[in-house]
């Protein structure tokens, strides 16, 4: 039972007895003898085995193990099909949010534009003389300055990444 095990599991992990043998620090007639039931390996051995091979040693030891292809194209392929379609939609979604980030991002700029010009900011008309002005005063002009200069770059910037996010159809 166990030298089948260890066969089964071995080919069905697409290893050779050399590999295998390589991973146990082992020759390649130890794991020969053990797969055709002349011998067993150690328990220490075997804890090394059930780990090379990812197996629980329970199965090696007594369950049956069904024999598998190493090459099942077939439920290959459907795995990796099934990857795929979940990382399009990953994609896709990531995709969207940024595209509306984008999008968002240059309404509120041409928002605070419009805010700007509709409140007739004295952008560069402050009067510093006025002690309890001043400092609020040259806050505010300190934004004022961050913003038409930044703003537009910032707004090129948002266009040209919602364009970039756009669906293709």
């Amino acid at each position: 039972m166990l030298s089948e095990n260890i066969k089964t599991i071995r080919k069905s992990k697409g290893l050779s007895q050399e590999d295998l043998a390589v991973k146990l620090n082992v020759v390649r007639q130890t794991v020969s003898k053990w797969e055709q039931g002349l011998s067993v390996p150690d328990s220490d051995l075997l804890v090394a085995l059930s780990e090379a091979l990812e197996t629980p040693v329970g199965t090696l030891l007594g369950e049956t193990v069904p024999e598998t292809r190493a090459d099942d194209l077939k439920a290959i392929s459907e795995k990796l099909e099934t990857l795929n379609l979940q990382l399009a939609r990953r994609n896709a979604a990531r995709r969207n949010l940024l595209h509306w980030l984008f999008l968002s991002l240059c309404a509120l700029l041409l928002l605070l534009f419009a805010a700007m010009v509709a409140l007739n900011s004295p952008y560069l008309g402050f009067d510093y003389h006025d002690p309890e002005m001043a400092v609020a005063g040259t806050l505010l002009h300190a934004a004022e300055w961050l913003f038409v200069r930044a703003a537009p770059l910032l707004l090129i910037g948002a266009a040209v990444g919602a364009f970039l996010t756009r669906k293709r159809r």
